[in-house]
């Protein structure tokens, strides 16, 4: 009965440290999330600082954006998410690169045009200073 204990505590405690974030997979999942907001709620300064200069945007439509049109296009409301939701989240730091993968159920307003959008998403962050910028993002459509 006592062994059956202990084997159990060492398999929770193990599972724990599984699921358990690093300091810089928090801070990348942070980033991620101050994103998310940053396009829901355009803020020109924060997409500013979370993107790289040498940022390259996938759209799943095809379209590439470098980080001014990127921001242009959230900011001026050509790209108009009214909601993002992620889910599925990993996220990977291998040196000072980090891979985010999630899925992302949204809704939008490009246009004027009211639509839903579900996308597997991959995005690519390199640590520059205490934080980390997007570097690149590429997006595939999913069924909904």
């Amino acid at each position: 009965m006592r062994v059956n204990f202990l084997l159990i505590c060492l398999l929770v405690a193990f599972s724990f440290s599984l699921t358990a974030q690093t300091k810089d997979e928090k801070a990348v999942a942070q980033a991620v999330e101050a994103l998310r907001k940053s396009m829901v709620d355009p803020d020109k300064a924060m997409l500013d600082k979370l993107t790289s200069v040498k940022l390259s945007y996938g759209h799943s439509g095809g379209k590439v954006e470098d980080k001014a049109s990127f921001i242009e296009s959230i900011v001026s409301g050509k790209s108009d998410f009214v909601s993002i939701s992620l889910s599925d989240q990993t996220v990977v730091i291998s040196g000072n690169t980090a891979i985010v993968r999630h899925t992302l159920d949204g809704s939008t307003n490009d246009g004027g045009k009211p639509a839903t959008v579900k996308l597997a998403v991959l995005l690519v962050f390199n640590q520059k200073g205490t934080g980390w910028q997007l570097l690149a993002r590429q997006a595939v459509k999913l069924p909904q």
